[in-house]
């Protein structure tokens, strides 16, 4: 079953819609949980099968960042997970854009995404495939949802 978790800080200053609004722009998931201490809070929302993970899908596809994103996704890659980093703001404004730590490159924080399923590099494979001239080469089918 694949998964997605999805963890954001929320800061005193940011708009809470504003920053769910940046996480469900590719991803669906429900909030499930609020950490809130005392200079901010932190949502974590899950999703479950392939329409959890299906605009981030497109997205990457729309802007053209296959290469990038499958250098991302490769180096969070685990035994039966692949952890990476957005910028919120970046998501916000409806695109993507990865960072390679969860703070420091975002100045609000970035989003953490764990995408867990016991087939990893096929969910790479499937979600950023290699490219020949910019145009994605479709060989790998979806993970098992």
């Amino acid at each position: 079953m694949l998964e997605v978790e999805v963890q954001v800080e929320i800061r005193p200053t940011e708009d809470e819609e504003k920053v769910k609004k940046a996480v469900e722009r590719f991803f669906k998931v429900n909030w499930i949980s609020v950490d809130d201490y005392k200079f901010t809070k932190i949502y974590r929302g899950v999703g479950r099968g392939l329409e959890a993970i299906e605009g981030f899908y497109h997205a990457l596809r729309k802007q053209q960042i296959l290469d990038a994103a499958r250098q991302y996704l490769f180096r969070g890659k685990g035994e039966e997970f692949v952890r990476f980093y957005l910028n919120k703001q970046v998501a916000f404004a409806g695109s993507i854009s990865f960072c390679s730590y969860e703070y420091g490159e975002s100045p609000l924080g970035a989003i953490t995404v764990i995408i867990k399923t016991r087939e990893v590099e096929k969910l790479i494979e499937w979600l950023t495939p290699r490219t020949v001239k910019g145009k994605p080469i479709e060989t790998g089918e979806p993970p098992d949802p």
